[in-house]
């Protein structure tokens, strides 16, 4: 399951998305127009130095509803679609935008102003474009779509002269029914993907026969696999979207009404990436453990700890954090003997880059430095960045957990949502890099299917490797030969 986040405070992150441009804070851009503070909810939005800080639910459904004068910021449709389902389902907000829509093209088809309809036609397809193209799993839910058909039938009827708003509706269309083919193709694989297989260590006689391949075996060179692992970290990473993420926060809010179709979808490829860390980690544990030869076993870790560094620099934090967690596991980390022969400065040149004192302050001092790099990147492998996965998840949990949805007067706190939109956009802009370095069919098959180690048979190989030493270590492992013996 998804780690519990450790309770520490949440991360503040330096640098905006440059994706979403400098209004990312919530600044009112000029030439973008602004909804006035009269009649209809709008003027239950509160402003503060010209950013929008709080409203109520129902003006921000209008403020993201354009008008004949007005269209919203891209950063402002982007952090209310994505904020707006901890309150309210997709399909729900859908229907509101379409009843908005309704009321204004009546105004306009009733007034003064019925030459400007195609204009306000033509502003509404592109807010459903934009919508379509951010979030289109929205629309795999058969209300929605349902939502989708309704207005876009209703602008078409504005646009019967040269039909540019038609031809605008179908390509977008088109475009969301490849999007939503590609990712229920993608849900497919990961269902036919298995998970490495996982040596129960059935036998007191642990240990693989002396033809049985390492990792050394197939990969000697540490930067090369800390590409290859970097490789990985992308594709995986990929698979998730802003809405999975969102996920961190609606999940807390939904033992209640507000659970979305589709969420357990979304929850999977938060875990699924998260347990690819999980099972590097035992990987690395299990490369070390499995080892007959002390001398064996100190090139093993040596060899580790070098990995960990070509991802330190590389930008790969998250290997780089799963590959440390694994030789600190207590079934490698007890192999004092193997220790002492380590060199270990390099050890522990990493350990200082990851110690959790003061919430993570060195490994964020790093983060901020690769975000810098990757803003002024002149290269593709400039440009990567991929942060610890736990602790990022950790910050979004946090700043939800500490900072309330709603203000005293009701209104949506959304200078809070600003900040989760921000950091999970920023997020985002880091998965979208697209990996420089030549991919290796053979690694990378070693690394996703070598058989590993439960927690079990790490301790049983260790303690073969290096006897028990305390009365703990020995109750220990006298445990757990009783249990293997009265299993066989």
């Amino acid at each position: 399951m998804f780690l519990e986040p450790q309770e520490t405070m949440p991360q503040t992150s330096v640098v905006f998305s440059s994706i979403l441009g400098p209004s990312c804070s919530g600044q009112v851009q000029p030439g973008m127009g602004e909804r006035g503070s009269g009649a209809g909810g709008s003027g239950d939005l509160v402003f503060q130095e010209g950013r929008l800080i709080s409203g109520s639910l129902e003006a921000l459904m209008e403020h993201l509803v354009p008008t004949v004068d007005y269209y919203p910021d891209r950063t402002y449709i982007f952090t209310f679609l994505l904020s707006s389902r901890v309150f309210i389902p997709p399909h729900d907000l859908l229907a509101r935008v379409g009843q908005i829509c309704l009321e204004q093209r009546q105004q306009l088809e009733t007034g003064s102003e019925k030459a400007k309809l195609k204009s306000f036609s033509a502003k509404i397809v592109q807010l459903l474009k934009e919508w379509t193209e951010a979030f289109p799993y929205d629309f795999q839910d058969e209300k929605a779509m349902a939502e989708l058909k309704a207005i876009t039938h209703r602008v078409t009827q504005c646009d019967e002269e040269n039909g540019t708003v038609k031809k605008a509706i179908a390509q977008m269309t088109q475009s969301l029914l490849l999007s939503l083919a590609a990712r229920s193709q993608l849900q497919e694989l990961r269902e036919k993907l298995r998970s490495p297989a996982m040596d129960k260590g059935s036998v007191l006689k642990a240990k693989p026969p002396a033809t049985q391949k390492d990792i050394l075996g197939v990969c000697c060179d540490p930067l090369v696999l800390a590409q290859q692992l970097t490789h990985i970290e992308l594709e995986r990473v990929s698979s998730i979207h802003p809405e999975d993420l969102m996920q961190i926060v609606s999940h807390m809010d939904s033992r209640d009404k507000h659970r979305c179709r589709g969420d357990l979808t979304k929850t999977y490829s938060l875990e699924a990436y998260d347990n690819w860390f999980n099972c590097l980690s035992m990987l690395v544990a299990t490369e070390v453990c499995r080892v007959v030869k002390k001398k064996h076993r100190t090139r093993m870790l040596e060899f580790f700890i070098d990995v960990a560094r070509e991802c330190f620099n590389i930008g790969n934090f998250n290997s780089m954090m799963a590959i440390i967690s694994g030789m600190n596991l207590s079934p490698v980390a007890r192999l004092k003997k193997t220790w002492s022969k380590v060199k270990t400065a390099k050890f522990d040149v990493l350990e200082h880059h990851m110690d959790p004192s003061s919430n993570f302050c060195n490994y964020r001092t790093a983060l901020q430095g690769a975000t810098q790099r990757s803003q002024m990147a002149n290269s593709s492998r400039e440009k990567i960045v991929i942060p610890v996965f736990n602790l990022f998840v950790k910050d979004i949990y946090f700043l939800h957990k500490i900072h309330t949805n709603h203000l005293p007067n009701g209104h949506v706190n959304f200078k809070k949502f600003w900040e989760i939109s921000r950091q999970i956009h920023e997020f985002m802009t880091w998965t979208q890099v697209e990996c420089p370095f030549e991919k290796d069919k053979k690694i990378q098959n070693y690394l996703l299917t070598a058989p590993i180690y439960s927690e079990e048979a790490l301790f049983i190989a260790s303690f073969e490797s290096e006897g028990p030493e305390n009365h703990m270590e020995k109750d220990s492992w006298k445990t757990l030969r009783t249990t293997l013996l009265n299993r066989a």
